[in-house]
């Protein structure tokens, strides 16, 4: 399908504008001066442990227990994410290490 250029321009405008708008409204709606409500305060708290969360069940929702190479790949790199990030106390780190892992393990192991 092709488009028009208005059509584009009308398209990445409407993106541009929707990024720029989620990046301002949270300094206006709530200025450096002004103190944060309660509950946006518990939402800032909680919602990066329930996003990782989240993403931890979609990344293992698909495995399977009963097919070889029965979720060894997936209960490696877990066990290396979890004990990377109890010995060096870095996130990134932990998930970089497990990722690469991972990527090995079902590339190169576990064909």
């Amino acid at each position: 399908m092709n488009y028009s250029n208005l059509q584009l321009f009308m398209f990445f405008g409407l993106v541009s504008l929707g990024t720029i708008l989620t990046r301002v409204v949270p300094f206006i709606l709530f200025p450096e001066n002004k103190k944060i409500p309660k509950y946006i305060q518990y939402l800032s708290d909680i919602l990066p442990y329930t996003t990782i969360g989240m993403l931890v069940i979609y990344c293992l929702k698909d495995i399977s227990f009963i097919d070889c190479p029965y979720a060894l790949p997936e209960i490696i790199s877990i066990a290396a994410i979890t004990a990377m990030h109890l010995w060096k106390k870095n996130t990134l780190l932990s998930i970089g290490i497990g990722s690469a892992l991972y990527i090995l393990l079902v590339q190169f192991v576990f064909v």
